[in-house]
């Protein structure tokens, strides 16, 4: 059995050689019996630092510097802004949207929508751009939920504000004893509960701006505050989706800024004039005796190079041209520094960089179907749960207390975005079949495939038949009268039912 002793072994050792020994063969005999490799001491692993600190500890020393980076990233980084962008088109695109059974909740959000926004810019999609961008780059985002008075308009009387991470106040971790205990800047109460959140009445990096800035913070509810990041351990705060990638990016960065420092500068340099060292004096000192050597054709010196110029150098003189050499491997470097960026942001690498010069469809296709799941991931075991309910709770509760909803327990469902096929008349031949076998409804179908509520799909169709009906059109594309293959589908007189019955549904419809 191979004895390895470290360098406290050996320090022991000095003093007490047996004490020494026994260390070395107590962990001779710990490594035979461990199952991982990756558990195992020895020079490969010399160097790798771990820590068996809780994902909070971790979290508490270094959330302000990954948050200030990643921000720096998405400003000043091309691909860090790509990533971030392609995050936040794919998890929210022009916004999710509710769908209840109320027809009057479904009407009355609509309105809310429009003005939900405290700030008066947004309406509820822009504030969930604004939200899952918040999250990707920095970690986490807080909406906190602003009741208004009824005389001030409002459809329901009720705002969102969205605040930026930095608001919550990380530095305040303490034991509140019976009170319960702070965390990261989330007060939490003696059975665990989330009972209160730690926010500045100012932003911090505001304290430079303009004075009278307040750094103290204040605890708010926690049900009047939303805290939305992705959690991935038993921590209370959210990290930036890039910590992993951080600085792998930023020396990609370098590396790339490097080149074409490089480059620029050999391209300063058009060519150097020697002069013969055979000549009386020579080198330098013969230019300088000699003056310019230099010239054009008419005589006058010549100090920089322009397009079309034709240089004459002084007998024993000659001109050589700057060659800038060529980086080889750059292209290559590049790319897999450049995967691995991707693979940081979880993003596929055609959709972080554009390049679609070594994919094909199959593998194109392939890799969107991953991501898409991934997006879906996010999207209904994050967002939703953690964000959009609670903000749904929050309108009908204020609707049904302003007299507007009959009841404050309204069921919702979500229409998240429509991702664009690949493949459109594939995708729809088998969502056809998957609704005649019955392994999937219409109704999921449209939703799927519309990002719209099935019922005002339907209802459309249903109003659009009417009017070709009134009108006496047949088109192609009503698969009433017509086939696929463009052959008649009902006869005469099943026309004149259906044209005969038209108005009466028109009747119903008005009655109702």
């Amino acid at each position: 059995m191979a004895l390895r002793l470290n360098w406290l072994d050996r320090g022991i050792g000095y003093f007490a050689p047996a004490a020494a020994i026994r260390r070395g063969r107590a962990r001779a005999v710990l490594d035979a019996a461990r199952a991982y490799d990756g558990a195992s001491v020895g020079r490969r692993t010399d160097g790798w630092r771990t820590s068996k600190t809780s994902a909070d500890a971790e979290i508490a020393r270094s959330l302000s510097t990954l948050r200030n980076r990643s921000r720096d990233l998405s400003r000043n980084n091309a691909h860090a802004k790509k990533a971030k962008s392609a995050w936040v088109a794919n998890i929210v695109g022009t916004g999710i949207w509710p769908r209840s059974p109320s027809a009057r909740a479904n009407e009355l959000f609509a309105e809310w929508a429009k003005v939900c926004d405290a700030d008066g810019q947004l309406d509820f999609g822009g504030l969930q751009k604004l939200m899952i961008g918040e999250m990707v780059e920095a970690g986490d985002v807080l909406v906190r939920r602003r009741l208004r008075r009824p005389e001030d308009g409002l459809p329901v009387p009720l705002q969102l504000q969205v605040i930026e991470g930095e608001l919550l106040d990380e530095s305040r971790t303490e034991n509140l004893g019976a009170r319960g205990k702070v965390v990261n800047g989330v007060e939490f109460d003696p059975i665990g509960r989330r009972s209160a959140y730690w926010l500045f009445a100012d932003h911090p990096g505001n304290a430079g701006l303009s004075s009278g800035v307040s750094l103290l913070s204040r605890p708010v509810p926690a049900a009047e505050v939303i805290h939305l990041y992705d959690r991935e351990r038993s921590q209370v705060r959210g990290v930036p989706w890039c910590s992993a990638i951080i600085m792998a990016t930023r020396d990609l960065a370098d590396y790339g800024e490097a080149e074409r420092v490089r480059k620029k500068t050999e391209a300063c340099v058009v060519g150097f004039v020697t002069a013969d060292e055979s000549l009386e004096g020579g080198g330098i000192a013969s230019v300088e005796r000699d003056g310019m050597v230099v010239t054009d054709a008419q005589g006058n010196p010549v100090e920089q190079f322009e397009p079309g110029l034709i240089a004459y150098a002084a007998p024993g003189r000659d001109i050589k041209f700057n060659n800038p050499t060529q980086s080889g491997g750059y292209v290559d470097y590049m790319k897999i520094g450049l995967h691995e960026v991707a693979a940081g942001y979880l993003v596929p690498y055609e959709l972080l960089t554009g390049d679609m010069s070594d994919v094909n469809f199959s593998s194109m296709r392939a890799g969107l179907n991953e991501f898409r799941r991934l997006v879906e991931m996010k999207q209904w075991l994050s967002v939703i749960p953690m964000a959009l309910n609670p903000i749904w709770d929050w309108f009908c509760e204020t609707a049904f207390l302003a007299g507007l909803l009959p009841t404050r327990s309204i069921p919702v469902e979500w229409d998240t975005p429509v991702f664009q096929s690949v493949q459109p008349l594939d995708d729809i031949n088998a969502d056809l079949l998957a609704v005649r076998a019955g392994f999937d409804s219409l109704f999921a179908v449209i939703g799927r495939r519309t990002g719209r509520p099935p019922r005002d799909v339907l209802a459309e169709i249903r109003d659009g038949n009417d009017v070709l009906d009134e009108f006496g059109l047949i088109l192609d594309c009503d698969p009433r009268r017509t086939a696929r293959s463009g052959a008649e589908q009902a006869g005469e007189s099943a026309r004149e039912q259906q044209q005969s019955a038209s108005p009466q549904r028109g009747a119903l419809r008005q009655v109702a």
